[in-house]
C-alpha cells in the first residue's frame, strides 16, 4: 500500500512531487487556458482525501513559447506530464465537466494521452455526449474497460468510492 498523506495536496507542473504516495494524475481540457479551470473542482473535492493531484496546469505558462524540442520550458512541461502518468496511481482525463463545456472542448493533448493510457487499468474519464470526439473516446473506453462518465459530478462520485477502499 501507498505511503499515506495527512490530506490532498496538489502539486502543478513541473515542480517535483515524492513518490510513494497514492497520485492522481490530472489530465484534461485546457485548451490554452481557454477552459473551465475544472482540476480546482477536483482538489476542492478531494481535500479530505490522502491523495497527491499532479495537475498539468503550469501556473507560469507561456502559451508563445513554441512547442518544440529546442524549447526548454515546453520539452520540460511534456516530460513531467508523461513522467506523471506513468507514475500515478489513477489518470483521470476530462473533456469537458459537462455538456455545455464539452462543446466547446477541442482537447487535442488529452486524447493522445488517453491513447497512451487507454491499456492500464488505471485510466476513469469524463467525456460528455457533446464533446466532438466523443465516439472515439467511447470506442476507445469500451474497449479497454475504461469507466466513462458524463459529467464530472457523477466521475467525483464515483472516485470518492474508489478512495475509500483505498484506505
Amino acid at each position: 500500500m501507498a505511503t499515506r498523506i495527512t490530506s490532498a495536496a496538489e502539486v502543478k507542473a513541473p515542480k517535483a512531487y515524492p513518490k510513494g504516495v497514492y497520485t492522481i494524475f490530472l489530465g484534461g481540457v485546457i485548451d490554452n487556458g481557454a477552459a473551465e479551470p475544472w482540476a480546482e473542482q477536483v482538489v476542492e473535492a478531494l481535500k479530505e482525501y490522502n491523495v497527491l493531484l499532479l495537475n498539468p496546469r503550469r501556473d507560469d505558462w507561456d502559451s508563445s513559447w513554441s512547442q518544440t524540442l529546442d524549447n526548454k520550458e515546453f520539452v520540460e512541461q511534456v516530460e513531467w506530464e508523461l513522467e506523471g502518468q506513468e507514475n500515478a496511481d489513477l489518470n483521470i482525463y476530462v473533456f469537458g465537466t459537462d455538456d455545455e463545456q464539452a462543446k466547446k472542448s477541442k482537447a487535442p493533448i488529452t486524447l493522445m494521452e488517453l491513447g497512451l493510457s487507454a491499456k492500464s487499468t488505471k485510466t476513469i474519464v469524463c467525456c460528455p455526449e457533446t464533446y466532438f470526439r466523443s465516439g472515439n473516446v467511447y470506442v476507445t473506453c469500451r474497449r479497454y474497460g475504461i469507466p466513462v462518465y458524463k459529467t464530472l459530478d457523477e466521475l467525483l462520485d464515483d472516485l470518492r468510492l474508489i478512495l475509500k477502499e483505498e484506505a
